[in-house]
């Protein structure tokens, strides 16, 4: 297994299925771009933070994954191979996380901006960001 993390689109709509054991899991599936081309990624989460944020995503939206990967190949049906993902995924981040965390980091935040996009905008410039030191160019 490798670590890893990556990012695409959610394909079709994650599903909660449980185990003969009753152990609740979540699959999904996401489309990886690799350059030109993409490769989907089969995806299963057995933590919980993980499978509530992959519930709450629908198909298209956009998703980064961190967890064990698994690669291997398949044949399609011109007899082709083509790669395979398996990730068991430990993390999710989704744009609600970004956002949320970015609101958690800089409460000024409001829907007009940043105090120092609107002081900007004014033709305000914070001193905070002003050492009164000599430019380098």
């Amino acid at each position: 297994m490798i670590d890893a993390l990556i990012s695409g689109k959610v394909m079709g709509t994650p599903a909660q299925r449980t185990s003969k054991n009753g152990n609740a899991f979540t699959v999904a599936k996401v489309r990886v771009p690799t350059g030109e081309d993409s490769v989907f990624c089969n995806v299963i989460s057995f933590t919980e933070s993980a499978q509530a944020a992959l519930l709450a995503l629908g198909d298209g939206d956009v998703v980064a994954l961190a967890g064990s990967l698994k690669v291997g190949t398949w044949i399609d049906r011109e007899g082709q191979a083509r790669p395979s993902l398996d990730m068991t995924a430990s993390q999710v981040l989704t744009a609600y996380h970004v956002t949320k965390k970015r609101k958690a980091m800089h409460p000024e935040q409001d829907s007009g901006g940043t105090s120092t996009q609107r002081r900007a905008q004014q033709g305000q410039y914070p001193d905070e960001f002003d050492d009164g030191g000599p430019l380098d160019f």
